[in-house]
């Protein structure tokens, strides 16, 4: 690790000025960062520790909804009562996500900016425009077992690891950001991770010294929550597939399905083309075909990874079929 300067805003006005540079990083947990920083894949010249700003309340909103601090925990947000009553996809996720002891430190801000997993991107040996723009991808022809099949380019393949940030997604989350120079702006959860494109260094859509202060999450409706993470081990292990879903079923038909996919692309998938292909349709496992037709019509293997795309096929059908109490 090298050496850095470590500095301790006590306001946001402050942490915006201090993160400004471009040598300098906000930390909070640490838990995905300081692996970095010791991997030299991450070398700030400062470290701006944010933990001194509070935003660490889950509270509830005025239209019946949930604020979850950027600062709280994971275990406190998945401990949450209300968290656990109302949006069981979301502790499900966080629980299936880390050890205790991480789960103890990460925060919700913190776990929405962790960087990929990929072998290439964390040893600074090997090629990875994500690390070093321009000097290529090595998982297109190399070691690429757990990478993306969805929404990939030519620069990059990597997948977003997270667990938590595919149960937001499915919520339809959002995602609160105080600005340097104005007030804060909101961003849907589905649209803060970027894909590779031709700038896969840009994990996401913030800029030189914005903040993330909340995460926001609708009204609850009555629905069935599951969460399924499918894994090379059963506990701490990144995701091969994983399924978010939030479905209804009323007289007979699919009422609602919000679904977001993990392991599949470089940021968490929502592709809102299953929700209107599924409402409105009697669950069946043909319907349940149809959909990971329309899931997977693009996607992509190379070679070690390919089967993902089988894999995400079965594993929608099996989620839908508990959701929908559906025999396929």
């Amino acid at each position: 690790m090298r050496p850095f300067d470590f500095q301790r805003p006590d306001s946001l006005a402050h942490a915006h000025e201090l993160t400004a540079p471009e040598e300098a990083t906000a930390v909070a947990g640490g838990t995905n960062l300081l692996d970095l920083m010791k991997l030299q894949v991450e070398t700030p010249e400062r470290l701006v520790d944010i933990n001194r700003l509070g935003m660490t309340e889950i509270q509830e909103t005025a239209d019946g909804g949930l604020r979850i601090g950027a600062l709280a925990t994971n275990t406190a947000t998945a401990n949450d009562e209300r968290v656990r009553a109302d949006y069981p996809v979301l502790a499900r996720a966080i629980l299936a996500g880390a050890t205790q002891q991480l789960r103890n430190r990460a925060t919700t801000g913190g776990n929405l900016c962790q960087r990929t997993r990929c072998y290439y991107f964390t040893n600074i040996d090997q090629p990875c425009n994500k690390r070093e723009p321009g000097s290529g991808c090595g998982a297109i022809d190399g070691i690429a077992h757990l990478h993306a099949v969805l929404g990939t380019s030519p620069s990059c393949i990597a997948t977003y690891p997270g667990d938590m940030a595919v149960a937001l997604s499915a919520l339809d989350a959002t995602v609160e950001i105080a600005r340097p120079d104005s007030d804060e702006r909101s961003v849907s959860v589905r649209d803060f991770h970027l894909l590779p494109g031709d700038t896969p260094w840009r994990d996401n859509v913030l800029e030189r010294g914005e903040i993330i202060t909340a995460v926001t999450l609708p009204r609850p409706v009555k629905a069935k929550h599951l969460y399924r993470k499918v894994r090379e081990r059963s506990s701490y292990a990144f995701a091969l597939v994983s399924v978010a879903a939030i479905v209804a079923v009323e007289d007979g038909v699919i009422a609602r399905a919000d679904l977001a996919f993990g392991g599949l692309a470089h940021k968490p998938w929502h592709d809102a083309r299953l929700s209107e292909l599924l409402v409105g349709e009697a669950p069946s496992a043909a319907l349940f075909d149809k959909a990971a037709d329309l899931l997977l019509e693009g996607a992509r293997g190379y070679g070690e990874n390919d089967f993902k795309i089988p894999l995400a096929r079965r594993t929608l059908a099996a989620v839908m079929a508990e959701a929908t109490e559906t025999e396929i």
